[in-house]
């Protein structure tokens, strides 16, 4: 390796230097503080566990986007973080143990074996909010309204939230008893949105008409709120599983309409935006011009079981590295005294008043050290004084 090679940051791994790193710990602050008025606690999770805690009940998809490494004390196997969902679980099922509903909110790293999406990060300071102990579509509308708040708090407010139910699609394919083989191939059409290859699958399968036309209906099944009639319509007679699916994503858009008139709504019921360990509802927000989702979430209510509680969930996340590049992030404009490096007593607990008071001061050591400044420490008959610079 080169000299100069020596200092490139792996591909998908960027650092904030001090204009973008103080936008970002503004909005931490600032949607920290959001989410503390609607009544959620945070919670710090460790960067890295034994690695059969932090994946179990996660799902193959995020094992897939784990860090492992050996722990040199006990010999087990280890991973970095790359969601914080299943460990906020662990900590509600396990650590709290609270009966009755939980609110929970995180920020920190995470760190990602390949990036999400076009041009994504696998370094993202990720934020959400997970909600425990409530099954019922109340909870949905509290969480896709807090991550609409969220995005609008870091100043995004025009944005299209995609919205789907992993019971639409899993409910279709248990009417039809596919094997799994024949899921997964579905499921890669699906997601490309290979409507020959899909029709010519679907007509090799020994299934009855009926189930042919819902698997081929699938796909068709996005838009506009005409989607959710559409589908109502197209899949007539599947299973009570789908028709309470379709009646939960009619309820709950109807809810999210009256509170955000002002985003865009997208439907795709078989686009499954979202981890597997998901359950019920899945949702995502877009904004113009970027081709990632800036937050994401959804139900997941079976992750507990495996850490003793079964509760139901539901949450969100979102990369503050990413808000902060799609917005202005507001900087609180501290201003700026310049100070003479002295032993003098006097000097040196008024430069500690002016920052208790939330001034920036700054002692400069040489005539070379002379930052941007709008205030100046002069002694002035006898006694040290604030100038203004200008």
């Amino acid at each position: 390796m080169g000299m100069a090679d020596r200092w490139l940051l792996p591909e998908g791994v960027d650092e904030s230097l001090p204009e973008k790193a103080t936008q970002i710990e503004q909005l931490r602050r600032t949607l920290l503080n959001l989410h503390s008025t609607w009544g959620y606690e945070l919670v710090i999770p460790p960067l890295l566990e034994y690695l059969d805690s932090l994946l179990i009940g996660a799902g193959s998809d995020l094992e897939i986007e784990t860090f492992k490494v050996t722990d040199q004390l006990s010999g087990r196997l280890m991973g970095i973080r790359a969601d914080f969902t299943s460990q906020v679980a662990r900590i509600d099922a396990h650590s709290l143990k609270k009966s009755g509903i939980q609110r929970l909110c995180y920020c920190g790293s995470v760190l990602r074996t390949t990036p999400e999406g076009l041009d994504g990060s696998r370094s993202p300071i990720q934020f959400g909010a997970e909600l425990y102990g409530h099954s019922g579509i109340e909870s949905d509308v509290e969480i896709v309204s807090l991550m609409l708040e969220t995005l609008i708090a870091a100043g995004i407010e025009k944005t299209v939230v995609d919205l789907g139910h992993v019971d639409v699609m899993s409910g279709v394919m248990e009417a039809c008893a596919l094997t799994d083989d024949d899921k997964a191939t579905l499921n890669g059409f699906y997601k490309s949105k290979a409507l020959p290859e899909l029709k010519s699958f679907v007509d090799s399968l020994a299934l009855p008409e009926q189930q042919k036309s819902w698997l081929i209906a699938l796909p068709r099944l996005c838009g506009g709120e005409e989607a959710l009639s559409n589908a109502s319509e197209a899949l007539t007679g599947v299973s009570e599983k789908v028709d309470m699916a379709l009646d939960s994503l009619t309820k709950i858009t109807k809810r999210i309409k009256s509170r955000f008139p002002q985003i865009s709504l997208h439907f795709d019921l078989s686009d499954l935006v979202s981890y597997s360990y998901h359950t019920g509802l899945v949702f995502a927000a877009y904004v113009a011009g970027y081709g990632n989702a800036v937050a994401r979430g959804g139900r997941y209510n079976n992750i507990g079981k495996v850490f003793g509680r079964s509760r139901p969930a539901t949450g969100f996340s979102a990369d503050l590295k990413t808000l902060v590049s799609l917005a202005c992030v507001a900087v609180d404009d501290k201003k700026t005294v310049l100070a003479p490096s002295s032993e003098d007593e006097a000097l040196w607990q008024l430069i500690r008043e002016l920052r208790r008071k939330d001034y920036r001061v700054i002692e400069s050591l040489t005539e070379l050290d002379t930052p941007r400044y709008d205030y100046t420490l002069e002694q002035k008959q006898g006694a040290w004084q604030l100038v203004d610079a200008n």
